[in-house]
């Protein structure tokens, strides 16, 4: 198709008019997971949005189908089926912070506001505007179907439902990621591991240590009760010290019998650990200088510090560190600590390139830790990375196609340590919504998207349609 065409069909008034109204019903819709009831297998969230999609569709003349809640699936044409498009209607929970309410669609200087517009209901809608363009414009020979998933902020439930019923297509792209194009997500390895002792009585000792929210989080905050030490200035010295190298902030304060440790970091993904504080590595910078007793919890907090230092996000110290000019490097993130009186346990979450193997990853993790005396008690395995050659056809046809629409010459795909909808698919990449040098906000207050490039993206994707599943014939 040329590319003339697609532009002048996109370029109306009416049809950018059409988007948000699309998108602002869809982000009226508060589809966040809920529990499971009859007829709702993620709460009534999710399949209130559904409900709302199919029938935004059917409007619009598309068949559509309903796989008993889980997903929707909407067809261009009864034509055999050569591309699936994954999006879908969940989303996380609101937050605070908000400027205008996150479900109401808010349109304001080309912008759009509200919880959705960019994970994924704006890229959803600008999916269904490519294949509305499509079918006007003289349709394809082959067909391709858009999947309404229901569950993808919360394990994916929805696609496991569908894939467990239906084929995987020819080719498959979610618009839930950046362009130009992500080809490569790194594997996951995020062992919990912990060791336990007798009761101690010996002073200073730590007596309770946690930090951590979740463990594919830096985690933002981590704090420490050390028994028999006064909140002096000497303490607030060494806190001092610590924030320059760690850029944490500390605060110290006088607890029955001791002193309290609380550490501010700066929460980021653990696929980029490097844009985080990590709170429990910087605490155990301040808790390893302190003059603590010769017992069990301080030879334990004494081996973490030095498998896991502060500024260590590749796992050199625990010797998994790994690289590869095409998946790029291993980055860890150590997620979450509980310890005690009797012991701790802990969890650190890593991606992998495509060069780390069990051998390489998990035995020399689990031969490290045993050096001291921790055991893994779930590992889970190494969830397997997920890579679709550079150099394949469906890759190049995508990156042509983002090349023919923004002028940027010879793309090159992309490796991520994050998981998108398709790292379970088949021969599936993340194509999409984001333009390099964007922020969506996502997952945070006042989540944003350029109706501009929605509707780039839809030109994008609608000259994809037409390159892999065929123009019709006259």
């Amino acid at each position: 198709m040329d590319k003339t065409r697609i532009d002048a069909w996109f370029d109306r008034p009416e049809v950018r008019q059409e988007l948000i109204r699309w998108i602002g019903r869809l982000v009226a819709v508060k589809s966040v997971k809920g529990d499971p009831a009859p007829g709702a297998p993620f709460g009534p969230g999710p399949k209130a949005a559904l409900e709302e999609a199919l029938a935004l569709c059917e409007e619009e003349g598309f068949a559509g189908a309903n796989y008993h809640d889980h997903v929707g699936t909407v067809d261009l044409n009864d034509g055999e089926t050569e591309l699936h498009i994954l999006g879908h209607l969940d989303v996380v929970g609101e937050g605070s912070g908000w400027d205008t309410d996150p479900y109401t669609c808010v349109h304001r200087d080309g912008m759009l506001y509200g919880r959705g517009v960019s994970d994924d209901k704006g890229p959803v809608c600008a999916a269904l505007l490519a294949m509305k363009a499509v079918r006007e414009l003289g349709g394809t020979e082959k067909n391709v179907r858009l999947i309404l998933g229901t569950d993808e902020e919360s394990g994916s439930a929805d696609l496991e439902y569908y894939y467990g019923r239906e084929p995987y297509a020819p080719h498959a792209f979610t618009p839930d990621a950046d362009f130009p194009l992500i080809h490569i997500e790194k594997g996951h390895y995020h062992p919990d591991f912990g060791a336990g002792w007798e009761a101690e009585t010996a002073t200073p000792r730590v007596t309770e240590f946690t930090g951590g929210i979740r463990f594919n989080v830096v985690p933002p905050e981590a704090q420490a009760t050390v028994a028999g030490l006064t909140a002096d200035p000497a303490l607030e010295s060494l806190c001092r010290q610590a924030e320059k190298i760690t850029g944490a902030k500390f605060e110290v304060e006088a607890v029955p019998g001791g002193a309290r440790f609380l550490c501010h970091g700066k929460n980021a993904h653990a696929a980029m650990p490097d844009t985080g504080i990590n709170a429990i590595q910087a605490l155990l910078e301040v808790l390893a200088r302190l003059p603590l007793a010769d017992c069990a919890s301080t030879r334990a907090v004494t081996a973490l510090r030095g498998l896991f230092p502060f500024g260590d996000t590749r796992g050199k110290a625990l010797g998994i560190a790994k690289s590869d000019e095409e998946s790029g490097e291993l980055t860890l993130n150590l997620a979450l600590i509980s310890m005690d009186d009797k012991g701790f346990t802990a969890k650190f979450d890593s991606r992998f390139p495509v060069t780390s193997t069990e051998e390489n990853c998990k035995a020399v993790c689990e031969a490290a830790l045993a050096q001291h005396g921790f055991e893994v008690t779930a590992d889970g395995g190494m969830t397997p990375f997920h890579r679709v050659p550079a150099d394949s056809p469906f890759v190049q046809t995508l990156l042509r196609c983002y090349s023919l629409y923004t002028g940027v010459p010879d793309p090159k795909p992309l490796a991520i340590g994050g998981g998108t909808y398709v790292h379970d698919i088949p021969g599936g990449v993340a194509f999409g919504c984001d333009f390099p040098g964007f922020d969506p906000k996502m997952h945070a207050a006042n989540e944003q998207a350029s109706v501009d490039n929605l509707i780039l993206s839809a030109k994008i994707f609608a000259q994809a349609i037409f390159d892999v599943c065929g123009e019709a014939k006259a």
